[in-house]
């Protein structure tokens, strides 16, 4: 029997995310500029996302440990998990994450998978930025990976524009 999904939505600073798992784990985690009023009551499988990521944007929380179930195919999964593995307050380019996962011609395909990441923030895609060090492709919007980098910026520094 397949469980059912549940779904809770919570202000951030960013946009209303909306958070959808089950007792098998997270599956998504987006932003939206939609007003939709946060949940609540969030169900029992929901609470603990919901308050890592508060922690997340207090700035109280530089790791998260709630259970992902991403649904992707296996090479979605392996960038992804390839993502998980960059720290708090530090940047990959596109060509090192591809590097890392064996063979540089694989950026194209690396790109899209982290594109069509599915848990925002806590599968951590804003990380990747361009060779130059520009950021580049993010589905959220670009404004929205500016302010992620500068809220984990170990120096804390804001924009000068």
């Amino acid at each position: 029997m397949m469980t059912q999904y549940k779904c809770a939505y919570l202000k951030t600073p960013l946009g209303t995310a909306k958070i959808i798992g089950n007792s098998d784990g997270i599956v998504e985690v987006s932003v939206g500029d939609e007003e939709i009023p946060a949940t609540e009551n969030a169900p029992d499988e929901l609470r603990e996302c919901m308050s890592q990521l508060e922690e997340y944007f207090n700035g109280e929380r530089k790791e998260f440990s709630v259970k992902l179930n991403p649904s992707g195919t296996e090479f979605q999964k392996q960038v992804w998990s390839q993502l998980l593995k960059i720290p708090f307050g530090q940047r990959i380019t596109y060509m090192k994450q591809t590097l890392q996962m064996g063979s540089e011609k694989a950026i194209r395909a690396v790109a899209g998978a982290n594109g069509k990441n599915p848990i925002w923030i806590i599968i951590p895609c804003h990380r990747v930025v361009g060779s130059d060090g520009s950021l580049t492709g993010y589905a959220g919007g670009l404004w929205r990976k500016q302010w992620l980098l500068e809220h984990e910026s170990p120096t804390g520094q804001t924009s000068l524009f």
